[in-house]
């Protein structure tokens, strides 16, 4: 759900009566609290529920217990074992430990940091974006990528056709006639029944893994709305300056499971051709410091497993909860969670938009405010520029980057994807960013958002009641 929502509206209303239909099922938030708030379970039962991979493959017992105690010593020791705690409730927590993390803000910084990855590549570089829209930032990754090519180094691009349903075939031909494997997720045509599925069934990921080794994840797309920057001189339309968005760059063992995960849709889009083999990265000291979760999401999953993940870590949290998102349309549950862990003391604080690509969830969003706002939550909407950023940290020590909004889209008709790191160092930084963020927003007051003017209301009450299709 990004800039190509405005060339989708019409093609999303036609389909909304399927969107409303194929809805996964959700968590109840009532459950969820209850188990996260019960005792914790033994931190030898959270061991046994760990699945831990490091450079050298699958850490026995002894070593993940040792993981377990030494990320938990960090944020004062309980935030940290509360969370995995109430993690393990709700099934095997998959973990990487060994990684280097490393957030990137808005477009210029993620994209001079893939561009280096790309032109660095011995072996492979796979894409998958929900957008590539055919601007010049689109046209010099092309050249890099055909460059690379050229070189011996594998190189495959999957996009959305939806998402780049604005691209000209003639950008993605151009790739293929240079050796680069093309494929479109789920082609809009039923014409083309190998490769037609839900037509409802986006994939929403941005991925990007040179070699296995190093990879990027997050909110950006391959856009010309991320060319510039989104701090710095504004214009008078938001619309115009740069979208604020964030990235993550890993390197370690996560960067080896975000490589799995965009083979596993290749192969689930029956993509051609068959990708060859890949190649094992030498087995080396950690990259770095970080224990690292890779949490995809998709329609067919039973239970949305971000969805779950985001209720789970607000219900444990003990100390704050700071999400930034940029489409909050997020249901009565997940606003319960919210507005239950600011009543019980714990610093809530978002950061919304003020302006969107999108305005039906942006008036269904604030539909929830007042409720919000009287639990003691605070919230701030991001000022001269769209907000485009999909993070939280929790308690400092927990944080999340992902392609995953806060609304049902996200929830039960996209694939998705976060990535979740442990530690105080990362979580500091989430927070610095987070305190940028804050500065650059004004703050919504409880007692002035009451007395708004009715037409506003109006327009909130009525995207509230469509809330499940956008």
């Amino acid at each position: 759900m990004c800039a190509s929502r405005r060339r989708r509206r019409t093609l999303l209303a036609a389909l909304a009566i399927c969107v409303a239909g194929c809805a996964a099922s959700l968590p109840s938030a009532r459950t969820l609290q209850t188990k996260a708030e019960g005792p914790a379970p033994a931190a030898r039962q959270v061991v046994a529920k760990m699945d831990v991979t490091g450079p050298r493959g699958r850490l026995d017992h002894d070593q993940r217990a040792r993981l377990v105690e030494r990320i938990g010593r960090e944020g004062a020791g309980s935030p940290l074992k509360r969370q995995l705690a109430a993690m393990a409730e709700f099934g095997d927590v998959d973990l990487y430990a060994g990684n280097a993390a490393r957030l990137l803000i808005d477009g210029p910084a993620t994209f001079d940091a893939m561009f280096g990855a790309i032109a660095r590549a011995r072996s492979s570089i796979l894409l998958e974006s929900y957008i590539i829209d055919d601007a010049k930032i689109a046209q010099d990754l092309a050249a890099l990528l055909v460059r690379k090519r050229a070189e011996g180094v594998s190189v495959a691009l999957i996009h959305d056709a939806v998402g780049s349903i604005g691209t000209s075939g003639d950008y993605f031909e151009v790739l293929r006639a240079a050796g680069v494997a093309v494929c479109e997720f789920n082609p809009l045509s039923p014409l083309r029944k190998r490769r037609y599925q839900d037509i409802t069934h986006r994939d929403h990921r941005k991925i990007l893994v040179v070699d296995r080794e190093v990879a990027f994840t997050g909110g950006i797309n391959i856009s010309a709305v991320y060319s510039s920057g989104s701090f710095g001189k504004k214009s008078r339309a938001p619309e115009q300056n740069g979208w604020r968005d964030t990235q993550i760059e890993l390197r370690g063992p996560a960067a080896a499971a975000l490589d799995d995960l965009v083979r596993d849709t290749w192969r689930s889009q029956h993509c051609e051709p068959a990708l060859p083999s890949p190649i094992a990265p030498v087995a080396a000291k950690p990259a770095g410091p970080h224990a690292v979760r890779i949490v995809p999401s998709s329609p067919d999953d039973g239970q949305n497993r971000i969805y779950t993940l985001l209720l789970t870590a607000i219900d444990a949290a003990s100390r704050s909860v700071h999400l930034t998102m940029a489409y909050f349309a997020p249901g009565q549950d997940m606003v319960d969670a919210l507005a239950d862990a600011a009543r019980r003391g714990v610093d809530v604080q978002l950061i919304l938009p003020s302006v969107s690509d999108f305005s039906p969830v942006l008036h269904a969003g604030r539909s929830y405010y007042q409720e919000l706002l009287d639990a003691g939550v605070r919230i701030h909407e991001l000022q001269d520029a769209v907000l485009h950023s999909k993070t939280a940290v929790i308690d400092g020590v927990v944080s999340t980057v992902g392609s995953s909004n806060m609304d049902w889209r996200s929830f039960v008709a996209n694939n998705e994807v976060n990535a979740v790191v442990f530690g105080e160092d990362f979580g500091d930084a989430m927070t610095r960013m987070f305190e940028r963020d804050v500065a650059a927003s004004q703050t919504i007051d409880a007692q002035t958002w009451r007395r708004r003017p009715l037409w506003p209301r109006l327009q909130e009450r009525a995207a509230r009641l469509f809330e499940r299709w956008w």
